[in-house]
């Protein structure tokens, strides 16, 4: 539970991060400290997506590997599976917009690219990572519920 909690802290955490790198992008002016807090919420924002992922990966084996050891009938292993993978698809799919985003921003600073392109894409970005955050409040429930039952199952 502890490992989960810093999971979704980290995701906040990056979340606040876009937030106030787009807020400072808004107002102009203070373009290196916009550059230096996209890119490191954009790494929080990767590294919380892909620790995610992991997390439930592993969540999903351990119930799998609870299953076999005990010879514990049921759809435990099918249910988490099912609760986890949408985490994978808008996950991904955050994780791309963001770097998508901060990739841009480059093209903006060198005068390449008009700003509001990369402002689209950014605010893209961060509804694309509170849908990511949706989802993974959903598969991190769905899949404690799981845990809870199999551990009774097992009779823990």
């Amino acid at each position: 539970m502890l490992l989960a909690q810093a999971l979704l802290t980290a995701v906040f955490v990056s979340l606040a991060g876009l937030f106030t790198t787009a807020a400072i992008g808004l107002r102009g002016g203070d373009i290196s400290r916009h550059i230096t807090y996209g890119i490191f919420s954009t790494m929080v924002t990767l590294l919380a997506h892909s620790m995610m992922m992991f997390y439930l990966i592993g969540k999903g084996k351990a119930v799998k590997d609870a299953m076999a050891e005990h010879s514990v009938d049921g759809d435990y292993y099918r249910r988490i599976a099912a609760a986890r993978k949408p985490v994978f698809s808008i996950g991904a799919f955050a994780m791309a917009v963001t770097m998508t985003a901060a990739i841009l921003g480059a093209s903006v600073d060198t005068g390449v690219l008009p700003p509001i392109i990369h402002a689209y894409i950014a605010y893209g970005a961060i509804a694309c990572n509170l849908a990511a955050l949706k989802t993974e409040l959903s598969a991190l429930s769905a899949s404690s519920r799981i845990v809870d039952e199999v551990n009774r199952a097992l009779g823990s």
